[in-house]
């Protein structure tokens, strides 16, 4: 039975996320609350065990505004996405990335008042970048997209700014991150998979690139602290570690927590045309916002996805 709502109960300090059930809306989730949230979501899948969770299709216009008037949340977290870059349908990418989102946005403007949201935080990519500016990028660096996935983010970053008058948005640009729970489709995922199958071999693209990783822990921080930031609106801002490791390093760090030697065989199927050897975010401006910010080396998240209670999380 669906419970009625008194007006004091939008009081509290409440948040909507929209992806609540993918990888980085789990982690978010357990932040949130630890932190005196009340968390609330919607998702493309049915469930009915959850009075908090409403699946709604982002298309749905309707129903995502009967959701939003329904939570009104102090506080938004748009994580639903098409975020997988292989995916096969691009123009699933646009639908849920850029319209979906907007109706996202329209929904929430309807809220008005007491109701109306102190804070909206969009998950863009630090794919906007591009693959083809080498170094520490910061904000200000010139996006340049190279597939649907990273197009449809930038789309999504143009035209959230057409509703920054009526909401108080924050775009986040997340680079690479990882932890338990994440599909094998990844980069880490997968090599952390091979190591605890105790698999002889496995076949990577060049391993000789840099790549700036974070903990999807430290990212649901991060986005907790953006959410509590007053200064933060109206910003972009990356959400990176700040420091590059190969991918020779990350196998050499498995190797060492594990013990076990692995083959690695470059297969130029994986190998990127024209990938750049390095890419780092500038996290300047998420320690100015955010305060403190600390992320854990890449060597504890790596013993985290390794370790015998990584499948109870």
């Amino acid at each position: 039975m669906k419970r009625a709502f008194r007006s004091e109960d939008v009081q509290v300090r409440r948040v909507l996320i929209t992806g609540i059930n993918g990888f980085t809306g789990h982690y978010l989730t357990r932040e949130l609350e630890q932190h005196g949230w009340e968390v609330w979501g919607l998702g493309s899948q049915p469930e009915t065990a959850r009075p908090r969770y409403r699946h709604v299709d982002l298309l749905d216009d309707a129903a995502l505004t009967a959701w939003v008037q329904e939570v009104q949340p102090k506080a938004v977290v748009h994580l639903a996405a098409i975020a997988f870059v292989g995916h096969s349908n691009a123009r699933a990418f646009y639908d849920v990335n850029v319209v979906g989102t907007r109706n996202l946005l329209a929904a929430l403007a309807t809220l008005d008042g007491e109701s109306k949201p102190e804070r909206v935080l969009l998950a863009s990519s630090a794919n906007i970048y591009g693959n083809s500016t080498e170094g520490e990028l910061s904000e200000a660096t010139l996006p340049n997209p190279a597939n649907d996935y990273a197009v449809s983010k930038l789309a999504m970053e143009y035209m959230a700014r057409l509703w920054m008058d009526k909401l108080p948005i924050t775009i986040t640009r997340p680079f690479n991150y990882t932890g338990v729970g994440q599909s094998e489709s990844f980069l880490l995922p997968k090599i952390v998979s091979h190591f605890r199958r105790k698999a002889p071999v496995i076949e990577l693209g060049n391993m000789e690139v840099w790549r700036d990783f974070s903990d999807v822990r430290d990212v649901a921080v991060a986005y907790r602290a953006l959410l509590d930031s007053r200064s933060a609106v109206g910003q972009v801002v990356n959400v990176c570690s700040g420091r590059l490791i190969s991918l020779r390093e990350v196998l050499q760090m498995a190797q060492h927590i594990t013990g076990q030697e692995i083959e690695a065989v470059m297969n130029p199927a994986f190998v990127r045309a024209n990938e750049v050897k390095t890419l780092c975010g500038d996290a300047s401006r998420l320690r100015e916002l955010a305060g403190a910010w600390s992320p854990r080396p890449l060597e504890d998240t790596l013993a985290w996805m390794l370790s015998d209670s990584a499948g109870a999380v």
